[in-house]
């Protein structure tokens, strides 16, 4: 390719290897889950799973990938704003300044709240359509309707509230993302550096973190629960946090303030766990390999919630097939429990065989 900026392009369809940043085809995914037609595996889901309890990695299955934590990490990006939104926030505005939200009209008007009309204009998310949509089409697109419209309000407010100047809000030499890196490094140390720094699709920029350190910064999330306004945001309005049928929302609602869960693209979702077994506070992070699947994603987390005793339901049913989960998603000592925690419910038809031998019944042959 030539032209102005071809030299920011890859050089090869077939990808350029960097040192110390393996590619998908380098690490050794791990089956997670698979579906399966009358007992033959038809589509099997490859992931990485990872378990910590306080600053300790108690499990690791699937490969410690480094990948981009995205929207999963809004609960800890928005610990730069939790003193100065704390005190002039409501619970619904603290709630949407962490989500990654459908697109609801209640998901608008909650975003839209955290600030004045006349400072509308300095948002700066994506033109977007809602994420999930009802009954009349949206097909014009806002700003607004972007799922992280509530975050970006909220550090545009944050950064009034702190004196940062807003303009360049989205750059990583901000105040804002110098902030974020400090919250990182009271978890992963002092001397850690990400590997990378990338544009999300929201615009603003993420860091790569490996799916253990993932898990870390999910446990010490549980462990310092109580030192903001966040976890208990977040369980006050699941529903604002995503929206319906939303994994992270319905795992927020079940499982009534012992977990936080937050889903990030592309194939994440995070879980904060408070648990009798784990005084340290327990982080799990979910990674799948392909990206986004929310039917697998929820068929591992039920696995992994199930074993701690949490139920979640299974809103999905497979078409003429069942989901079985990889024993390796949980540690080797809650294996046996994993065999109480199906995949399907009584709901859930059985119809991937024929309920009758069928090879002792033959149509007469005609003349």
């Amino acid at each position: 390719m030539k032209g102005p900026g071809a030299e920011h392009y890859p050089t090869s369809p077939l990808g350029e290897s960097e040192a110390n940043i393996p590619t998908g085809r380098d690490v050794e995914w791990e089956p997670l889950v698979d579906y399966r037609r009358n007992g033959v595996s038809e589509t099997t889901i490859h992931g990485a799973v990872a378990w910590a309890h306080g600053d300790e990695v108690i499990h690791s299955f699937g490969g410690n990938v480094l990948c981009y934590g995205r929207s999963m990490m809004k609960p800890l990006m928005m610990k730069v704003f939790a003193d100065a939104l704390g005190p002039v926030t409501t619970w619904e505005q603290k709630s949407i300044s962490v989500a990654s939200h459908n697109g609801d009209t209640e998901h608008i008007a909650t975003a839209q709240s955290l600030l004045e009309p006349d400072e509308w204009g300095l948002m700066q998310t994506p033109l977007d359509v809602p994420l999930v949509q009802f009954g009349r089409q949206v097909r014009r697109p806002r700003r607004w309707y972007h799922c992280c419209s509530g975050e970006h309000a909220a550090l545009l407010r944050g950064c009034r509230l702190k004196g940062w100047n807003r303009s360049g809000y989205t750059l990583p030499q901000h105040p804002f993302f110098q902030g974020y890196l400090k919250v990182l490094r009271r978890t992963l140390g002092e001397a850690w550096e990400p590997v990378r720094v990338a544009r999300d699709g929201c615009g603003l920029p993420t860091v790569s973190n490996t799916v253990s350190e993932l898990a870390l910064l999910c446990a010490s999330l549980a462990q310092h629960r109580d030192e903001d306004w966040i976890w208990e945001a977040m369980a006050r309005h699941p529903d604002l946090v995503g929206g319906f049928n939303r994994l992270d929302s319905s795992i927020l609602k079940a499982c009534e303030g012992k977990v936080l869960a937050k889903e990030g693209a592309d194939g994440l979702i995070g879980l904060g766990i408070v648990h009798p077994d784990f005084p340290r506070g327990l982080g799990v992070v979910i990674k799948i390999a392909h990206g986004w699947n929310a039917q697998a994603t929820w068929y591992i987390a039920r696995a992994v919630l199930g074993v701690l005793g949490l139920p979640l339901r299974n809103p999905y049913s497979l078409h003429r097939q069942k989901a079985f989960i990889v024993p390796g998603v949980v540690p080797p000592d809650r294996v046996a429990l994993l065999e109480d925690v199906p995949t399907w419910d009584d709901w859930d038809p059985n119809d991937d065989r024929w309920q009758f031998d069928w090879g002792r019944y033959s149509w007469e042959e005609g003349p």
